[in-house]
């Protein structure tokens, strides 16, 4: 005889397993796994660094997967148009132009350009400090460019080399007096070398935000909300000084969160009320 069914412990036991079987959500987003210390190659695989790890506290705190690929910067915002990624973990500055194609969120970090200089060195106070001196650049970037447009004006002397590793690597050795790069890059070296010393830090005004398409506005709230209570609980602060080894300055991106959603200013804000807050 077939043994009469326990509906109700049937019932209880499809209650109980429902979680399990629920799929969680995976976001499938990108970043350039050769930027360091934002995203580098780690020695037990896959990528590390400040934007691998800002991903994954996001993912965690959406309930979230997030399959992060590493991949050329060049190829990032293109293949996020044509529906490849979900969104966009790389720092990406925000620009005029981007905000016309692109849904930023706000900024999480200023981008500015910095000096470092030898240990003992006299600091950097002013640009005209480095009248007659060489300053070391990555070829081909934007220091690069800067500097170079400077250099008239400055009188300062601009060396370019293949890549900032190099150009830092002047100053140590002496033939350049300073290097001018990124500021967390320029942080990142710093902490790696105690040789070097930060200096002379320009403000651009520009800051790194999370790229999304239009029209995914849901998404983009959902994700800021995040990054906003990041930066009032101070996740982002902690992020920074684990892989800058500073602590952001008061009133910067890191650490100062924006109302509306987006960046003031940029095509694509939405100031409609919301306050930023940690629930």
């Amino acid at each position: 005889m077939t043994p009469l069914l326990n509906w109700g412990a049937l019932a209880v036991a499809l209650i109980l397993s429902a979680p399990a079987l629920a799929e969680t959500k995976t976001f499938n987003v990108a970043l350039d796994g050769t930027f360091a210390p934002h995203a580098m190659p780690s020695l037990s695989g896959g990528v590390e660094g400040f934007n691998v790890d800002l991903a994954n506290e996001i993912g965690t705190r959406m309930g979230a997967e997030m399959n992060i690929v590493a991949t050329q910067f060049s190829g990032i915002l293109p293949a996020l148009a044509a529906g490849t990624y979900d969104f966009v973990v790389a720092p990406v500055t925000i620009t005029k132009e981007r905000a016309e194609n692109l849904l930023f969120s706000e900024g999480y970090l200023n981008t500015d350009f910095q000096f470092v200089i030898a240990a003992d060195a006299a600091d950097i106070t002013d640009l005209d400090d480095l009248e007659g001196q060489v300053i070391a650049v990555n070829k081909g970037s934007v220091y690069d460019n800067w500097a170079r447009g400077l250099a008239e004006e400055i009188g300062w002397t601009v060396e370019s080399y293949g890549t900032n590793s190099d150009a830092v690597q002047a100053v140590v050795s002496g033939r350049a007096f300073a290097n001018v790069a990124g500021n967390t890059v320029s942080a990142w070296a710093a902490k790696q070398n105690p040789a070097i010393k930060l200096s002379y830090l320009h403000s651009t005004g520009l800051v790194w935000g999370m790229p999304f398409r239009k029209g995914d506005e849901d998404l983009r709230a959902e994700v800021e909300a995040i990054i906003e209570c990041m930066k009032i609980d101070g996740t982002i602060a902690a992020l920074s000084e684990k892989w800058f080894g500073t602590a952001p300055a008061e009133g910067s991106a890191a650490v100062t969160p924006v109302a509306g959603f987006g960046q003031p200013g940029f095509n694509g804000y939405s100031d409609n009320g919301h306050t930023p807050a940690c629930n």
